[in-house]
């Protein structure tokens, strides 16, 4: 890895700070957001890469050469940071780094992890001349470095239980957080959402003076890219932001936008369908996941090869996957907080788990090896998905372990 990124990755260290201040003085020292530089901002628990590869699919089709940012990375940094045309390149990610290296270097308070990645994606759409910009919050909203921007639209996807230390222990204090990201008089895009979210949603769209856009029906005219039900809810979402942002297209290119749209480690199929990635991390998700698992394959049971992080409801998780596993593979990811495979199987206890085959394996490498009886779903963690997409693409040796 390159001695900048690698600086980079460091200040992994610093942890999860939420706050604006450091993030604003960065951006001011940096001269940024450019001039002229539009934003749609998405906030949410569930589906907002989703909603974020929509719009930007949209875009795309509508000869818009929009930038994005999201995380994490699957396999590599410069995944993050992309327009229509390509990804950042590594020479780009150094010297962008390096600026803002020197920059911070003797700050009493120094940026974390994400507020640096998120400068250095600003700056680079910058150099791109980019006038569209799509971001994704990292995490909640209302103190995250993305929000030290002013959005044209703001978009709000559905809102779950994650991140609960950070965010609050229920739908009311997570939603307060996401709607952190209402800006006075900007419009902002929001679906279904569980009736104390929604209020919350309201509530401050009202404050706010911003105008509410509640989508209340899926996009079902259109084939999409993107499998699950749940994913036409996010594409309704997606088109409404677009079409907030002035932005119209053809329905025949829109369709095809909408049936081209690719977000890899969300139900991906690899080795000719025989195994699926799939990301979800939260009971919300890993109920969509097993209902979306239904509906692709009917009856057929999942040899489920299974990660999760510490600070997650792995129980839960596990619990909302149970109905649709032939077998555990329980193994973990290449970070400190991944729980061990041991954690995973006593969380079996925690429910009525119906009684199949368990196994418990060192790495993912060897969860693969043995031959599989039954189509594979990887899940649990896209940290394990990524080193999944690495692993069965022949990436292994550009596989990027992040902590963010």
């Amino acid at each position: 890895m390159s001695p900048e990124l690698t600086w980079l990755y460091s200040t992994q260290l610093f942890g999860i700070k939420l706050g604006l201040e450091n993030v604003h003085k960065l951006l001011a020292a940096l001269e940024l957001p450019g001039a002229g530089m539009k934003f749609i901002h998405v906030a949410g628990t569930n589906g907002k890469g989703s909603t974020c590869a929509f719009m930007h699919a949209m875009m795309q089709a509508a000869g818009i050469n929009a930038g994005i940012f999201t995380s994490p990375h699957l396999i590599r940094f410069n995944e993050r940071i992309r327009d229509a045309e390509r990804e950042i390149t590594n020479d780009e990610i150094e010297s962008g780094l390096k600026k803002i290296r020197e920059l911070v270097a003797n700050w009493e308070t120094h940026p974390t992890f994400f507020e640096i990645a998120f400068a250095l994606a600003l700056d680079w759409f910058r150099q791109r001349g980019h006038e569209w910009i799509i971001l994704e919050t990292g995490l909640g909203g209302r103190l995250d470095a993305t929000n030290a921007i002013t959005p044209e639209v703001s978009v709000i996807t559905r809102i779950g239980y994650d991140h609960m230390e950070q965010l609050g222990d229920s739908l009311t204090k997570i939603a307060s957080e996401k709607a952190g990201i209402i800006k006075p008089g900007v419009p902002v895009v929001t679906g279904m959402q569980d009736p104390a979210a929604l209020a919350v949603i309201e509530r401050t769209a009202k404050a706010q003076k911003s105008p509410l856009l509640l989508v209340d029906a899926p996009l079902t005219e259109s084939k999409l890219g993107l499998a699950g039900p749940h994913q036409a809810w996010n594409a309704s979402i997606a088109l409404e932001a677009v079409r907030e942002a002035g932005i119209r297209l053809p329905s025949v290119i829109l369709e095809q936008a909408l049936l081209d749209v690719r977000w890899p480690g969300r139900f991906q199929s690899l080795c000719d369908g025989e195994v699926i990635l799939d990301g979800a991390h939260n009971v919300e998700a890993a109920m969509v996941l097993a209902g979306t698992w239904e509906q692709q394959f009917e009856r057929e049971k999942a040899e489920i090869i299974f990660a999760s992080a510490k600070d997650k409801d792995t129980p839960g998780v596990m619990e909302a996957l149970s109905p649709i596993a032939a077998s555990w593979n329980f193994t973990a990811f290449q970070s400190p907080r991944a729980s061990t495979p041991e954690q995973l199987r006593q969380y079996l206890t925690h429910f009525d788990a119906p009684k199949v085959p368990v196994t418990l394996h060192e790495n993912l490498a060897a969860a693969l090896k043995p031959r599989a009886r039954h189509r594979r779903l990887i899940c649990g963690s896209l940290y394990l998905v990524g080193e999944a997409l690495a692993l069965l693409e022949g990436e292994a040796k550009a596989f990027q372990s992040s902590l963010q």
